[in-house]
């Protein structure tokens, strides 16, 4: 079956096969059963449904799902996220604010393992050892060194799994201190993954939230990086509307999410980057 997927904007999982699209339809229509828009964001819903309209003009099956209208337990490698990165679980048992995880995917619960190198789990340090085993022998497997995109909890880095970790081939393993409270825990796992260099261990760091001041922001990553991570900043958006943050936001978010800008600003104050 040839099922059409398309996607109201290009992020770095897109799919890039013949059948995945962007936007409209191209002025070539490949032969297909089936359309299906595949929504991730919030403030990209008006564009799926619009989609919907767009592709139903020329298919007769156009389905509209994705992240923001429910998902199965399911995954299929290369249909929705490009080839190499896989889900070994779906959802997440944390209630974090700012975070719609469990909303969207309910209680951590896994499914069946299939190859990939990148593992972007919600958080799979949650499904326990038995299953991690599983992931981490699959890992061992594949040509290309692991990236963990979906983020380890910081709070559960403990020295079974740092030694896991440390007998795998890493290319980037990301964190995550997304307030105050999660600098300490994060400290502690980076002192068990001391063997990862700075340039591969990285730390999603959610910046704005709750009234949070942009010098407020500034000194959080500058701890983190203190920590030895290599912060990837990230400006809190709310589910319901678009914040359309001033040019200080953007500037400090550019800043302190590209590495090649973050070692040159430490390098300047002297800094010591580690990145080997």
């Amino acid at each position: 079956m040839n099922v059409i997927r398309v996607f109201p904007r290009r992020t770095k999982l897109t799919p890039t096969d013949s059948y995945a699209f962007v936007g409209d339809p191209p002025l070539w229509l490949p032969e297909a059963d089936r359309v299906h828009v595949s929504c991730t964001f919030t403030w990209d819903k008006p564009e799926a449904l619009r989609l919907v309209g767009a592709w139903s003009q020329h298919y007769m099956h156009v389905w509209l799902g994705g992240p923001q209208y429910g998902m199965g337990s399911d995954f299929t490698p290369g249909m929705y996220v490009r080839e190499g990165i896989t889900f070994t679980s779906r959802g997440c048992n944390n209630q974090c604010p700012f975070c719609l995880v469990p909303e969207m995917e309910g209680k951590l619960r896994t499914i069946p393992i299939t190859l990939g190198h990148t593992i972007n789990d919600n958080n799979l340090l949650q499904t326990g050892r038995e299953h991690m085993s599983k992931v981490f022998q699959m890992l061992k497997s594949q040509r290309k060194a692991a990236t963990f995109g979906g983020g380890l909890q910081a709070s559960l880095v403990d020295d079974w799994v740092a030694e896991e970790l440390r007998g795998l081939r890493i290319d980037q393993l990301f964190l995550a201190a997304d307030t105050i409270g999660a600098l300490k825990p994060l400290k502690k796992a980076v002192g068990k993954l001391s063997f990862l260099p700075r340039r591969k261990l990285r730390c999603y760091v959610l910046i704005g939230f709750q009234g949070e001041t942009i010098e407020q922001a500034k000194d959080r990553l500058e701890q983190i990086w203190e920590i030895g991570c290599m912060p990837f900043a990230q400006l809190y958006q709310p589910p319901d509307k678009f914040i359309e943050y001033s040019e200080a936001w953007k500037w400090l978010n550019r800043e302190w999410c590209r590495p090649a800008a973050m070692v040159a600003m430490h390098q300047k104050v002297g800094y010591s980057c580690r990145l080997e």
